[in-house]
């Protein structure tokens, strides 16, 4: 049997951002992966670097993996590009949040600021007319997160970590992990899996919310911000069983990414042509333009979800050596810098720099038991 300082089952953006802190602190490391590195979750997402505000907790997490992000903004494969995030507000009302949008942001070191309907439109002139205004984050970003996963997978193995490509864990053992080719890993584990974390963690509760994308041809300067109207979190974080929201995203290559929908518990990757009607007819409604755009391609994704929508990060209760990353829903990119920190510095004993307990998985056992 091979004995390992960190077992880390799945290579997503989370697993890989692990494995990679974990084989930076001199971790001997074994990263498991069923399927191509940063090929889940992390290939169909958007790859948006963004704090979220609703949820102290959330936002928490969001500003402190934020700043780690800053390490990566001129490395090549992270493809990284500072275009800032553009809230629009469609009416007074929708506008009059952003004064304590911004307070919340800024109290977690996050800059941010309101923007009239006059700086909106010279900010992105192909918005629709009407609008009220809005806020901008100017040092939000965007990056690939394959590409991305697929970095931070090489620099653990650099750092002489060991990476069982196309291998499954079937089991947990006491002492570690069995591979389905009979192997048997040693030592403690990390199970950063995404919808698969319940095969081995049944007690943790994780459900897909699905969403579908669409990528246009090349347009050069059409806009120059990551666009979301403010009701967005509605439909990230509510519990609508389908929703949709406006949210576009100019990438370094001229193309423009369309979103978002969100389908709750639906596991099949079959694109839905109703809710992708609904979605563009959104997207339409806020930037007119996209209706003359070419689109390459469509696709679905799986965002894991916890039921209070969470990530689990941290020890599993009753299970010894056992440790979690995982539930991020749409937030695993931005965040995963950050949980891995979390995670190695609670197994390495260290105060973290964020309050973890939010984030413990021990909720969910005890939301069970009542």
């Amino acid at each position: 049997m091979i004995v390992y300082d960190l077992i880390v089952v799945g290579a997503g953006i989370v697993g890989a951002a692990c494995a990679e802190a974990a084989a930076g602190e001199g971790l001997r490391v074994a990263l498991v992966e069923p399927g191509p590195v940063g090929g889940g979750a992390t290939a169909a997402a958007m790859g948006h670097l963004v704090a979220m505000d609703d949820d102290p907790a959330e936002l928490a997490l969001s500003a402190y993996s934020l700043g780690l992000w800053e390490r990566y903004a001129e490395l090549r494969e992270a493809e990284f590009s500072r275009c800032g995030t553009l809230w629009v507000a469609r009416n007074e009302s929708e506008l009059a949040v952003v004064p304590a949008k911004i307070a919340r942001l800024a109290a977690a070191g996050l800059a941010a600021e309101v923007v009239d309907a006059q700086q909106l439109y010279a900010l992105e002139p192909a918005l629709v007319s009407g609008l009220a205004g809005g806020m901008r984050v100017p040092g939000e970003a965007v990056v690939y997160p394959p590409r991305m996963a697929r970095y931070l997978v090489d620099k653990a193995l650099q750092a002489g970590g060991q990476l069982f490509a196309g291998r499954r864990v079937t089991e947990l053992l006491a002492d570690g992990v069995r591979l389905d080719d009979g192997q048997r890993l040693s030592g403690p584990v990390l199970v950063a899996s995404g919808l698969a974390v319940p095969q081995l963690l049944p007690e943790l509760k994780v459900y897909p919310r699905k969403g579908q994308l669409v990528i246009t041809d090349r347009y050069p300067g059409r806009i120059r911000h990551q666009l979301l109207e403010l009701g967005y979190a509605d439909s990230a974080h509510g519990d609508a069983a389908t929703s949709v929201a406006f949210n576009v995203q100019p990438r370094p290559t001229g193309q423009l990414l369309i979103g978002s929908s969100r389908q709750v518990g639906v596991s099949d990757r079959e694109i839905s042509m109703p809710l992708l009607r609904q979605m563009l007819e959104r997207a339409f409604a806020f930037l007119p333009m996209l209706r003359g755009l070419q689109a390459l391609r469509v696709w679905t994704g799986l965002r894991p979800a916890t039921p209070d929508g969470r990530p689990y990060l941290g020890q599993v209760p009753g299970r010894g050596q056992v440790w979690v990353a995982a539930g991020h829903e749409g937030l695993g990119v931005t965040t995963a810098l950050g949980s891995a920190r979390l995670l190695i510095d609670g197994l390495l004993g260290r105060t973290p720099a964020i309050d973890p307990i939010p984030y413990d998985p021990a909720r969910a056992l005890t939301r069970e038991a009542a």
